[in-house]
């Protein structure tokens, strides 16, 4: 009996979208970081087409903000945050990549990023390094285990 190889039924809002980086961070001290670029993978046998929402649409500028991608290639997506003031300093703003199958108009799923605009670059580096030295001064257990027919034990190490 020969069986045909069919393409499962796509339920909407249930196709994984990857999406690569995951969260931006913009730096108001560091011009560099203004303009950010997200790479959406179709990893599909179908082509895809996509279309990128913001919660805050005044604060950036989306280049190619909807489009397509061809199977089993990628595309990037120019962000600029066009309005670093001090007043958007750790506020959080997402955007949503929708996609769909380029015949159908109904998003098959979408992923959301995180941007935050942050005073300083330097001063995350600091931040970052002193919760990492404290997470690494805090007392942690571990537990050695050591197997025996019929007999566990355990070690209790204290670092």
């Amino acid at each position: 009996m020969h069986q045909q190889k069919r393409q499962p039924e796509l339920v909407e809002g249930n196709l994984p979208v990857f999406v690569f980086p995951t969260e931006l961070l913009f730096y108001a001290d560091d011009q560099s970081t203004h303009k950010q670029v997200l790479t959406l993978y179709n990893p599909y046998e179908f082509a895809l087409k996509f279309k990128v929402l913001c919660t805050t649409p005044n604060k950036y500028v989306v280049a190619d903000a909807a489009g397509a991608v061809k199977p089993q290639c990628c595309v990037d997506i120019v962000i600029r945050h066009r309005d670093v003031r001090s007043c958007h300093y750790g506020v959080i703003d997402k955007f949503r990549l929708q996609v769909s199958e380029q015949s159908q108009r109904k998003a098959l799923g979408r992923k959301e990023v995180v941007a935050t605009l942050l005073p300083s670059a330097k001063e995350q580096q600091k931040e970052e390094e002193e919760k990492r030295i404290k997470e690494h001064l805090t007392e942690s257990l571990f537990f050695e285990q050591s197997f025996q027919p019929g007999l566990i034990t355990m070690a209790i190490l204290r670092t």
